[in-house]
């Protein structure tokens, strides 16, 4: 699985939404839209941010492990 589906997939099973992630991040919802659709590449300074709104470890999303891993 690519981390723009991984993106999508945690954020779907937390029932939130792209415009939550994207005012949590700072930008806007379109702007989220390209990167979880693969659209754009996602900065690693977002990927941080979305880490920490989600408390999930970033190696799940990048595909480093099946395992989702709060962050300590």
């Amino acid at each position: 699985m690519y981390y723009t589906e991984r993106l999508a997939w945690i954020r779907n099973c937390r029932n939130i939404t792209q415009k939550e992630i994207a005012n949590a991040i700072g930008i806007k919802q379109q702007q989220y839209a390209r990167y979880e659709n693969g659209v754009n590449e996602l900065p690693i300074s977002y990927l941080i941010l979305i880490c920490k709104y989600l408390n999930l470890s970033a190696d799940y999303i990048l595909g480093l492990t099946d395992k989702v891993k709060k962050l300590n």
